[in-house]
């Protein structure tokens, strides 16, 4: 096992990982900005070192810095949390050529599954479904228009590199094909550093469905169920619970063979994500792969009672599996809130709700400053119930507790969304916010 882990990242997920590692009695070395020198992590983690201004691009997104930060800091692994380089295959490659082992998978296989063209091709020709579009990169908008009138519109640009919604413009005609594909590349190479574009079949309002997967070194491979996540706002993923209403039990199963399936094929060895859209009918396609610990696995470890980044560590040192797939099962009920900032500022009163079934993950205390350097996430509120309606219960109760003063944040709007008769019902899809936008925000 090793010895000291240099946390390649901030906020929440770091924190997260500094109290797996503490438990694994693992010493954990963070790096942070000039801008994050106040923060829980740096005041949380055995040591702690500030490597460049606030821009993410001098800090966090520096690799060089910080494989020679692991190396001074004698550390035999760096654990990339999720963002920043957590799926950079460049970054991967440079820790193993210096000896430091990258918590998640190899780099040939983050070049491989991150690239989503590449990812696509693949699972076809695995015969795992995926939604009907290019079978290669697009490269001008001559060949989009061909592509896009063969398998007629609606249709979705999508970025190959990087998620989170950048680079993804929908277009419902030519005209609208042919502005859409400037502005997702543009979008796309400032995000991404890579404005490589692919365009697929755009499914109106479906289900978006991912399945946990764990992958160890020595080939065993299992799912650990899925995740709802169709609550979004532009792209932006909002809410997520498990398991999901709209999955029967077959639907279910065979969702999770696939997912397996797919995890084979890549020859995946650490703890991954493999994205589904699927609609009303039943009918589920392959959109992407996330090679990194998900925003929203406590959902499922939640459910599961697997803790996902002690799993994820113990492979990456070369330890099979704990749990075999018969050990798994969906137990309750489970769902998780997002809480964003709205403004900057500092946080001048702070109480975050608990009681049983209440799980809280943020690096937020009173005195806190929010800065406008980095993602909006606060917090994941999560909570777990003996059944769907209980835990919906204390969800809403949990979010009444919670106290942020001194910034504005969306958790009035997320306790909204929490009445609305669609999510009650467990009736809903990625159309879900913009149907009921107005009933949503009409009270905040």
């Amino acid at each position: 096992m090793f010895k000291r882990v240099l946390i390649a990242n901030r906020g929440e997920i770091a924190v997260r990982i500094i109290r797996c590692l503490r438990e694994l009695n693992i010493e954990s070395v963070v790096v942070y900005s000039e801008a994050d020198k106040e923060s829980l992590p740096v005041m949380l983690a055995g040591k702690a070192v500030c490597i460049g201004p606030a821009g993410a691009k001098e800090s966090y997104l520096n690799g060089d810095i910080l494989i020679e930060t692991a190396l001074k800091t004698e550390c035999d692994a760096i654990h990339p949390g999720y963002g920043f380089l957590s799926e950079n295959a460049d970054f991967a490659r440079k820790c193993e050529k210096n000896g430091i082992i990258f918590i998640g998978p190899s780099a040939e296989i983050i070049e491989k599954m991150g690239d989503k063209q590449a990812a696509r091709s693949l699972m076809m020709a695995e015969k795992v479904p995926v939604v009907p579009g290019s079978k290669e990169l697009i490269h001008s908008e001559e060949e989009a228009v061909r592509i896009a009138e063969d398998i007629g519109y609606p249709v979705l640009i999508k970025a190959s590199a990087g998620g989170g919604g950048k680079g993804m413009r929908r277009a419902f005609s030519k005209e609208e094909l042919v502005s859409a594909y400037a502005a997702a590349k543009a979008e796309a190479k400032a995000a991404f550093g890579n404005d490589s574009i692919y365009l697929e079949k755009l499914v109106l309002n479906p289900h978006h469905i991912e399945i946990q997967i764990m992958a160890d070194k020595k080939g065993h491979v299992v799912h650990l169920g899925e995740r709802e996540c169709s609550i979004q706002k532009n792209n932006q993923k909002m809410l997520e619970e498990s398991p999901s209403w709209f999955l029967k039990p077959k639907l279910r199963e065979k969702m999770g063979d696939v997912a397996v399936r797919a995890a084979k094929a890549a020859g995946y060895n650490s703890v991954g994500t493999v994205e589904f859209i699927a609609d009303d009918k039943g009918n589920f396609y392959f959109i992407e792969m996330n090679t990194r610990v998900q925003v929203e696995h406590p959902v499922t470890e939640m459910v599961t009672g697997i803790d996902i980044i002690k799993e994820q560590i113990n492979i990456a040192a070369g330890r099979k599996l704990s749990v075999k797939q018969s050990d798994i099962s969906l137990k309750g009920s489970a769902i998780e809130c997002r809480i964003n900032a709205l403004s900057t500022g500092k946080i001048t009163c702070l109480h975050f709700p608990a009681g049983y079934g209440v799980r809280v993950e943020s690096h937020l205390f009173e005195g806190y400053e929010v800065s406008p350097y980095y993602d909006s996430m606060l917090a994941k509120i999560i909570v777990h119930g003996n059944t769907r309606l209980e835990a919906i219960r204390r969800m809403r109760r949990a979010l009444e507790e919670l106290i942020i003063d001194g910034i504005k944040t969306n958790s009035e709007l997320m306790y909204m969304i929490t009445y609305q008769p669609d999510f009650i019902a467990g009736q809903y899809n990625t159309g879900f916010y913009e149907k009921n936008k107005d009933n949503i925000e009409k009270t905040v």
